[in-house]
């Protein structure tokens, strides 16, 4: 007599996908840098910004230890000479920064504030641009968020670094009007 057997096998594998709607990626922005020269808008950038790992981790230490928050009128604009410079690093502190260094030459005898305003739409900026009066020739490479007035200063939390497309040629009587913009 012939036998047939007859067998049959399942498996199955169950995965489970999530959408990732609510993401909450921090994008900053310099836009826009007005470069005057007298009466006479002589160009517009939009620079996009890293924020540093200090910056970063300042957020987290707010947000879930217990670290201080920064105020909002205690957050200021700084230039970044073209001046030595070399690169802008996620680890960059004001302590240690070894690719840049500031451009001072300007008159304000600290640097700028940044102003923010509160936050909405998920979005803070500053509503009236943070102005460099520029008294020196020079060329800037950037630009900087930090915790602290002090023109040249190396103290303070380092929130964001950005660089310019091109490097930025100034000249004594140059005026360069900053808006900085976050959003998540």
């Amino acid at each position: 007599m012939d036998q047939f057997a007859l067998k049959e096998q399942w498996a199955a594998n169950m995965v489970r996908r999530r959408e990732l709607l609510d993401l909450l990626p921090l994008v900053g922005r310099f836009s826009p840098v007005e470069h005057w020269r007298g009466r006479d808008l002589i160009a517009k950038y939009d620079v996009l910004n890293d924020i540093t790992n200090e910056g970063k981790n300042k957020i987290f230490n707010v947000m879930f230890n217990t670290d201080s928050q920064i105020a909002n009128a205690s957050w200021f604009i700084g230039l970044i000479s073209a001046s030595g410079f070399s690169a802008l690093a996620p680890t960059d502190t004001m302590v240690s920064h070894a690719g840049w260094t500031e451009l001072t030459g300007y008159t304000q005898a600290n640097r700028p504030a940044w102003g923010s305003v509160t936050s909405t739409a998920q979005s803070v900026t500053n509503s009236t641009p943070a102005q460099f009066d520029l008294n020196a020739t020079a060329t800037s490479k950037g630009l900087f968020v930090v915790s602290n007035s002090t023109k040249g200063g190396t103290s303070g939390v380092l929130w964001t670094t950005a660089q310019f497309s091109s490097d930025i040629p100034v000249v004594n009587g140059d005026q360069l009007k900053v808006t900085y913009t976050v959003n998540a």
